[in-house]
């Protein structure tokens, strides 16, 4: 049984939809994924290119000689990986869905890239953006509320 989700970039300019049979994601933490993002890792769901649907087309960033990247150049938001041949599959990024709450991580790739200090970081303090005031004053001043 399949579900479909959505998503896209942080301005909205690009939006897709996808069926998905399952919530399993993985964490990347080739030194690709991590210039490509930005981050110590990336977080990608595993799909079929042919079950997703652009809604509105992404643009493209040949990122080496074996991969390509979807993303928004309005806003920057990285949507996703693939091989520049069309095989392995298609990687849709955590943070571009919607929802991205559902997801469970099930693997680590790139594995040689781990930065281990960030794996493990349920002791450390946690501040949340509505109670931190540098956060939510600026919010308030622009007139909205803290997204959630």
């Amino acid at each position: 049984m399949t579900h479909k989700r959505t998503g896209g970039c942080q301005c909205g300019r690009v939006r897709y939809e996808v069926e998905l049979a399952s919530d399993d994601a993985y964490w990347c933490h080739c030194r690709m994924c991590q210039k490509a993002t930005g981050g110590i890792a990336a977080a990608f769901v595993e799909v079929k290119a042919d079950q997703i649907l652009w809604l509105s087309e992404p643009d493209w960033y040949d990122s080496s000689p074996i991969a390509r990247r979807p993303f928004c150049s309005h806003c920057g938001t990285p949507l996703g990986f693939a091989f520049r041949d069309g095989g392995g599959g298609f990687d849709l990024t955590v943070g571009s869905f919607d929802d991205p709450s559902g997801f469970r991580p099930v693997a680590h790739a790139g594995a040689e890239g781990i930065h281990e200090a960030w794996l493990d970081t349920r002791d450390l303090p946690r501040h949340y953006s509505a109670s931190t005031d540098s956060v939510a004053k600026r919010w308030k001043a622009a007139g909205l509320e803290v997204p959630k």
